[in-house]
């Protein structure tokens, strides 16, 4: 099966998982428009693969509550986009042994980049995409989301909290008949930028390297599937049995719902 998205707009895609996947969705024949913060990278992006198959966009997704603006500016821009890909965030250690030493300002800003401004780009963008056919919507999400790092409450947090966010819209989309594919990417750590706060050296040498995870990614978009996951920590095996059991779960439950809610309407 052929990745069937023609124009992707890849959030994130300066450096890190972001780059790796748009470099590897422009090698396979897909256009992508990469939004990051940093103008040269993204110039770099085009540059090297010329402005038929890449285009590039500065913004800062901290600021969300401009994504409204962003989302026309850019599908005004280029009609033909069906696909939004959502990848961008930012990790940090926290003591909550400690707490009372935390900026809650701070600690607050990672669940905004993390989960908030995801929310308000699906918000955004999901007008266009309902008329394009196929479309999608594609989040990175992590491992994480449903067995958390103890030394990563917030970064954890976020990710379930996307995790939760990606299962309900999916959900809702379906029953209210759209075409829209919702796709979630779950990753173990792999070896980029994210960890720096760990040490440059240190930190990107944790995890699996970007080229093997970009691959298997790539694989799991060829194969049709909603729910890509990846490698763990933990024993692959018992991971993946939780997260299929936790999915059956949840439909089970949203079908309950439906029923109840159909009952209670009639």
């Amino acid at each position: 099966m052929a990745f069937p998205y023609k124009h992707v707009v890849l959030i994130g895609a300066t450096s890190g998982v972001g780059k790796g996947m748009a470099e590897s969705l422009v090698e396979s024949g897909v256009k992508v428009t990469a939004v990051g913060r940093r103008q040269d990278r993204l110039n770099e992006f085009v540059n090297k693969y010329g402005k038929d198959k890449a285009d590039g966009a500065v913004f800062d997704i901290a600021e969300y509550q401009k994504a409204q603006q962003f989302a026309a500016d850019i599908m005004e821009k280029s009609r033909d986009i069906d696909c939004l890909f959502l990848n961008a965030g930012i990790q940090r250690n926290w003591d909550l042994a400690e707490l009372e030493n935390i900026d809650l300002e701070e600690f607050n800003s990672e669940m905004t980049i993390n989960y908030t401004s995801f929310v308000a780009l699906v918000q955004a963008f999901l007008p266009y995409l309902k008329n394009q056919k196929p479309a999608s919507i594609i989040f990175t999400g992590s491992n994480i989301a449903i067995v958390p790092a103890s030394t990563l409450p917030n970064y954890s947090a976020s990710k379930t909290a996307l995790n939760v966010f990606t299962l309900c819209l999916r959900e809702q989309l379906k029953v209210a008949g759209s075409h829209v594919k919702v796709i979630e990417i779950s990753g173990p750590p792999v070896q980029t930028e994210l960890h720096d706060y760990m040490g440059a050296e240190t930190g990107r040498k944790m995890g699996m390297p970007l080229e093997d995870f970009t691959k298997l990614v790539m694989d799991g978009f060829y194969a049709g599937h909603d729910q890509i996951v990846i490698g763990s920590i933990l024993d692959p095996t018992t991971f993946n049995e939780i997260v299929n059991k936790r999915r059956t779960a949840f439909e089970k439950l949203a079908e309950i719902i439906r029923v109840a809610t159909k009952t209670h309407k009639g």
